[in-house]
């Protein structure tokens, strides 16, 4: 399948039972939910899907799970994000054997390579397989900033296509523009700016509160995307708080509560995370309870 990157591309959550087992019902019902609102792709095991956390059994269920739920209506991607290129380039060769249709590429973890060992480390992986890659570029999480240089050296994979904007660096939508024309597809990374990154020309959003509301966040894309920035905006600004969920530390628990709001999730979290609790739970539910009292009608 090739894959477009292009339009909203949730990068879903991990569901568990209170047994601390993969909730593939739950799950199922989410998915179910992003299709209906017509995303374009379903990302697997990025942070929000609590990856770190997953063995690699786990990793093949979830896997062939959302290949069977979505029967080839989009693109199902997985997120690599491993230490070693030999690690990476063995988990890209089970992806593509449990029915991927493309990448999510990070940096290697924990050693923060230089730019040599970065663009090494990616055109390896890229030669390894045939499957579409998307570079995430989180150099704030991360540690490590993919550059417009390495992009240039990167341009010689054909198979590396897009990439994940998450520089919080606006103008790196225009940057990326003027430098390589299209050839790079370019979502946005960061829900707090994605309705301004798609003004600026960003061709998609990987987002993180459309596990909650799809609808919502699939409606601002097409907004955007047709024109009616008024409009786009109107939802944008009512969904702003709930988007600023996003950009913390706590962003699975918090999206996992908003889950439960809506009822397309389960607040389980797997350790060492824990569920909030107290005050800092008490704030997070007050703005998901607004948010619903106020919630527009997507038509």
């Amino acid at each position: 399948m090739s894959i477009q990157w292009s339009g909203v591309m949730p990068a879903v959550t991990t569901k568990f039972t209170d047994e601390d087992t993969l909730d593939l019902v739950n799950f199922e019902v989410n998915i179910k939910a992003q299709l209906a609102a017509g995303v374009n792709g379903i990302i697997l095991g990025g942070t929000l899907g609590e990856a770190s956390t997953l063995t690699a059994d786990e990793k093949r269920i979830l896997i062939k799970k959302t290949v069977e739920i979505v029967k080839g209506k989009v693109p199902v991607i997985i997120n690599i994000a491993e230490q070693s290129t030999n690690c990476a380039i063995e988990a890209v060769r089970k992806a593509e054997e449990y029915g991927a249709n493309g990448l999510m590429l990070l940096p290697p973890m924990r050693y923060k390579a230089d730019a040599r060992e970065t663009v090494t480390y990616f055109k390896k992986i890229a030669k390894s397989t045939l499957l579409p890659i998307m570079i995430y570029n989180n150099p704030v999480d991360y540690g490590i900033e993919v550059t417009l240089d390495m992009f240039e050296e990167l341009a010689a994979c054909k198979n590396i296509q897009a990439v994940k904007e998450s520089t919080r660096d606006i103008s790196n939508v225009t940057r990326m523009k003027m430098r390589f024309g299209d050839r790079f597809k370019i979502l946005c990374g960061v829900d707090t700016l994605a309705l301004e990154s798609l003004l600026m020309g960003a061709d998609g959003w990987v987002a993180g509160l459309v596990c909650a509301f799809p609808a919502e966040t699939t409606a601002i894309y097409k907004l955007a995307k047709a024109g009616k920035t008024k409009e786009a905006i109107a939802i944008y600004s009512w969904f702003l708080p709930l988007l600023e969920l996003d950009i913390n530390t706590k962003l699975v628990q918090n999206i996992k509560l908003a889950e439960v709001a809506t009822g397309i999730g389960t607040e389980n979290v797997r350790e060492p995370r824990l569920p909030l609790v107290g005050e800092e739970r008490a704030k997070v539910l007050a703005i998901i309870e607004k948010a619903l009292k106020n919630r527009p009608v997507i038509n």
